[in-house]
């Protein structure tokens, strides 16, 4: 199951207020074009972990787990995939 659009929807409201759902693509670059920093980071992973009531771990802490909206619904489709499966 795709989350790109509350992930969107999250990106926008705490990082882009002035751009719609539809001018932000799914690859871009968060980190490269100035969206997100380390803070922010910070802020999504919190984001994440109490939305989809998972657990990031260091290990998942790769920025390239986190750099774009498709990114990020990957690295929850195969977290969520690996929670469901007992992980």
């Amino acid at each position: 199951m795709s989350h790109e659009a509350a992930i969107k929807q999250f990106v926008i409201k705490e990082f882009l207020p002035d751009v719609s759902p539809d001018e932000l693509s799914a690859d871009h670059d968060l980190f490269g074009g100035g969206v997100i920093d380390s803070l922010g980071l910070l802020k999504l992973i919190a984001w994440i972990e109490d939305r989809f009531e998972l657990s990031v771990d260091d290990s998942a802490l790769n920025p390239d787990n986190f750099r774009s909206v498709a990114a990020i619904d990957a690295f929850l489709t195969q977290a969520t995939d690996h929670k469901v499966a007992g992980g």
